[in-house]
């Protein structure tokens, strides 16, 4: 945060958000419901919503097909005490999708699962956000409703339906523009940076592990409306 801008809590949530690789998975246990936790990858639907690819051997997925509540936790990972890091707990519940957009869109955030999507006791699994508990900091604590950080994707189905076209093309003709956006925009280390999605509200790069979020400053609706939102960034950043 620079000290002339003021907190945003959606801004900073929904961030978190979109750029969270693996998280802490909290589900109930079967029977006794007691807590439990673990570890997992996650990726985010066109709306933000929370995409995992879960086998139904793992204990928390047997969990989770006995009692749909689930909370989980994502933070920022930079380096330092973790507790002075931005994170964000999720309250909500998990069901088993088979949407072909969610699949496309986890696998291109973690190209490794591509041989674990095929098993037949894996699925994926979509999260249905109920509330929200941001903590950004000392007196930088706020609870949200789901809407406020979900995207809203009304009257974008034509951008959301080109979006895997959009992000090849960028991945393939503009990669030295991508890396632009992530070094010179969002402070990002230099190397080369691919685009892994996109929705209304923004853009999604990934290098290895590491996310950055490209946040648009007014909803992107349409393809022609992504392609100009696109060439003013790019114009932008190699100026700087």
């Amino acid at each position: 945060m620079t000290p002339d801008r003021p907190f945003d809590a959606r801004s900073t949530a929904k961030k978190l958000l979109r750029e969270g690789r693996s998280g802490a998975l909290a589900t109930l246990m079967a029977g006794s419901g007691d807590p439990y936790c673990s570890l997992v990858n996650v990726a985010t639907a066109a709306d933000g919503a929370p995409l995992f690819l879960l086998s139904r051997l793992a204990l928390h997925t047997k969990n989770l097909l006995a009692d749909r509540r689930v909370s989980l936790m994502l933070d920022e990972r930079k380096e330092g005490d973790p507790l002075e890091g931005a994170r964000i707990m999720l309250m909500g519940a998990v069901e088993v999708t088979d949407d072909a957009a969610a699949r496309r869109r986890y696998l291109a955030r973690h190209p490794d699962a591509y041989m674990f999507a095929g098993f037949g006791d894996f699925a994926f699994y979509r999260m249905t956000i109920r509330a929200v508990h941001l903590v950004a900091g000392f007196g930088r604590i706020d609870d949200l409703d789901a809407a406020e950080i979900l995207t809203d994707i009304s009257g974008a189905d034509e951008m959301i339906a080109t979006e895997e076209s959009a992000v090849k093309h960028m991945n393939d003709d503009h990669a030295e523009t991508l890396r632009l956006y992530a070094t010179r925009l969002l402070g990002g280390r230099d190397g080369e940076w691919r685009c892994v999605g996109c929705d209304p509200d923004g853009l999604d790069l990934q290098l290895g592990r590491q996310a950055l979020r490209l946040a648009f400053a007014q909803r992107v609706t349409s393809p022609q409306a992504l392609r100009q939102t696109l060439a003013d960034f790019a114009k932008k950043a190699r100026a700087l």
